[in-house]
């Protein structure tokens, strides 16, 4: 399983990004698809989850702000996170965290490469 993370950056108070992590490889099925963060000092947390039938999660700290949502083509599931009026509190890595079906490992669960997201005050 190939995960594959993007869209951080850096962006001013107020502003907005897209994240985006894609599933490929020999994948069955893909049940829950999540997004974490971590902020320095602080531990990895949740930050919004989407299940295989589109019900969401989200943190407290984002709910209103940021939108979760998944979608696929031929070969790749698909983990997107639209965030909007970010505030320097949500600088940090966000990570995919995906939960999937393999020939090869039955369930199991696989990390993204994490992306790097910086607001700046």
């Amino acid at each position: 399983v190939q995960l594959q993370a993007s869209g951080g950056g850096l962006v001013q108070t107020g502003g907005s990004l897209n994240l985006t992590c894609g599933a490929s490889g020999t994948i069955v099925t893909v049940n829950a698809m999540t997004w974490y963060r971590q902020v320095e000092g602080k531990e990895r947390e949740v930050v919004a989850g989407v299940g295989v039938g589109g019900k969401t999660n989200y943190a407290d700290f984002v709910k209103g702000r940021f939108t979760i949502s998944r979608d696929k083509d031929w070969n790749t599931e698909y983990l997107r996170m639209q965030m909007n009026s970010l505030v320097p509190e949500d600088t940090g890595v966000y990570y995919c965290l995906v939960f999937v079906y393999t020939p090869q490992s039955r369930w199991a669960q696989y990390w993204g490469q994490g992306t790097q997201v910086t607001v700046s005050s």
